[in-house]
């Protein structure tokens, strides 16, 4: 039998569905790009990966495209022309749930309940207060902030979405991005009619909550039911996306950055603190276990790399030395000088 616990084993790279590159390759064309030409400028330093049988792609991968996307093309607003003129197709079966349910409070249940089956890196979560409603359309990457161009293309592409479900209703309040404001903002008030707040802690659509009850005129509880369990057998079958993966990943974002607690980690994956502790019990784990393992890991992949042992302990989330030498020594038998000596010489 193996002695491997669940927390400390290899995580599975999350992944997306291949669906927002279909529609990427479909808008820089129609923006008179060349799609073959600026990803393979985007690609020109990488090795690239075999095409995934399953059509799925690294999650982790993402950014290379979004990062170079302004360079490449020479628009500093390239995130939100491709938005623009983004055909908001249907995203595998998230989008015909959408469609198929009787109102925008339901398809935005069903988005929330399999965003995982279009990204694993997804946080979203919709909150109501006195009369507003907050659509948080967090996407996380371990080593990246919030992506500017990805995000202002994602958000103009989810209003469209959200637009054909309420047959054109949908009306923003307010948009809230994390990144910081760019020097120009003529184009995102041309595009979303508004001015978004910009440097916040989430990415938000915001819009009257009275939208969530409105009817839809493609409303079809049975396809709506027969789509639900589709989608719940797809779920299952994303491994790498399961919830242990995704709050090791989480975790991986977060440490030495924010709060880490059960109820902070929770409300980032749309749970409450018991609901998550209830769900990790299910499969034999616990918060602390998988996060003491992500920084076990976290910490020697720093200590490989040569950075300060401050620096590597305040990476793990540790505000003191003398508790991430204790924990050090637990889980390597040495201290991080002498573990690393011994690295350097193995």
């Amino acid at each position: 039998m193996s002695d491997v616990h669940p927390d400390s084993a290899p995580s599975a790279p999350l992944t997306h569905s291949a669906t927002l590159r279909r529609l990427l390759y479909e808008a820089l064309a129609d923006l008179g790009l060349d799609p073959a030409e600026i990803y393979r400028g985007v690609n020109q330093h990488r090795r690239l990966r075999p095409p995934p049988v399953d059509g799925r792609l690294r999650h982790d991968d993402a950014p290379q495209f979004w990062m170079a996307a302004e360079g490449l093309t020479g628009d500093p607003d390239i995130g939100l022309h491709l938005g623009e003129v983004m055909k908001p197709r249907l995203l595998d079966v998230v989008g015909y749930l959408l469609l198929a349910s009787r109102d925008l409070g339901e398809a935005l249940a069903s988005f929330l309940r399999f965003q995982h089956i279009l990204s694993g890196g997804f946080v979203a979560q919709l909150q109501e207060d006195t009369g507003q409603a907050r659509l948080v359309i967090d996407l996380n990457y371990l080593g990246f902030a919030s992506l500017r161009q990805q995000m202002e293309c994602l958000a103009l592409l989810l209003i469209k979405l959200l637009g054909s479900v309420t047959d054109g209703e949908f009306r923003l309040d307010g948009v809230h991005f994390r990144h910081a404001r760019p020097a120009r903002v003529v184009e995102h008030k041309r595009l979303f009619g508004l001015l978004p707040e910009f440097g916040c802690e989430h990415d938000v659509l915001l819009f009257p909550a009275a939208l969530l009850k409105r009817p839809s005129r493609t409303a079809n509880p049975e396809l709506h039911q027969l789509l639900w369990r589709h989608a719940e057998e797809q779920l299952v079958a994303l491994e790498g996306n399961d919830l242990l993966n995704r709050l090791r990943y989480l975790l991986g974002v977060r440490l030495g950055q924010v709060d880490c607690s059960l109820a902070a980690c929770g409300a980032e994956l749309g749970l409450g603190a018991g609901a998550l502790q209830r769900a990790l019990a299910e499969q034999g784990s616990n918060l602390r276990r998988v996060r003491e393992a992500v920084q076990q890991a976290r910490a020697l992949e720093l200590l490989r790399e040569g950075r300060a042992v401050r620096e590597v302990a305040k990476a793990c989330g540790f505000a003191e030395l003398s508790p991430f030498y204790r924990a050090f020594r637990r889980w390597y038998g040495a201290p991080p000088e002498a573990y690393r000596a011994r690295l350097s010489t193995g």
